[in-house]
């Protein structure tokens, strides 16, 4: 018998139609939609990734509290921007390092949005000190940081992505072998995702199988920030 699925089109669609009527009229006529496709489904699948994540590393955690853990809100902060959207038009789901505080430490991310679905990996927008030691890191010892980066199962999934400076950070050398990695901002990897395989009854294992292929790089990661993996 094959497992459910945890997310649905019934995911999808509701996302869609938020995104077309982000109001808090509507949104809290279709709450009982949203608990029963949305943020459930989440929660369940957060709780079946536990147990699979420790394998990966006992040092992240799946917390599936609605708020606190695991599961972003679906609530958008809107009292400094312009945006005053009520509601993100997306599921966001992070399996933090336990010692993380923030969203900008080591951790895996699924993202869940129509047209734009994704797997995440690694540390976005870092605190100057943490993307000061990866770099220290990475010109200390790049032969390590090649082999994390150019892991042939990791670079056959996913991409690097982020944002980067302009110019090599100050200190280095221009002309240093790794100069576009030591002007990254995030050491993020990504790998996109459809609507079929989201939704599809094997999706557990999928996201399971590519944490895996994207583990060393969280591991070089850690190490370089001085964490456990």
């Amino acid at each position: 018998m094959k497992p459910k699925p945890y997310f649905s089109f019934e995911t999808y669609r509701f996302l869609r139609e938020l995104a077309l009527n982000n109001r808090r009229e509507w949104f809290t006529a279709n709450k009982e939609r949203y608990e029963e496709t949305v943020r459930l489904p989440a929660q369940r699948f957060i709780v079946d990734f536990g147990p699979v994540l420790r394998k990966i590393s006992s040092h992240f955690t799946a917390d599936p509290r609605p708020v606190g853990g695991s599961l972003f809100r679906i609530y958008r902060d809107v009292r400094f921007g312009r945006d005053k959207r009520p509601y993100k038009t997306h599921l966001g789901i992070q399996f933090r390092h336990e010692s993380a505080k923030d969203a900008h430490t080591p951790g895996f991310y699924l993202h869940i949005e129509p047209a734009g679905s994704f797997l995440a990996a690694g540390i976005w927008h870092p605190d100057a000190p943490t993307l000061a030691r990866i770099r220290q890191a990475i010109d200390a010892d790049p032969k390590s940081w090649k082999k994390a980066r150019d892991d042939q199962r990791f670079r056959s999934l996913f991409e690097l992505s982020g944002d980067s400076l302009l110019r090599i950070p100050r200190g280095y050398d221009a002309e240093h072998p790794f100069a576009e990695d030591l002007m990254r901002k995030d050491f993020i990897a990504s790998l996109s995702l459809t609507e079929r395989e989201v939704t599809a009854s094997s999706f557990l294992a999928y996201f399971a199988a590519a944490c895996a292929a994207v583990s060393p790089f969280v591991r070089y990661l850690c190490r370089a920030t001085g964490l456990p993996f």
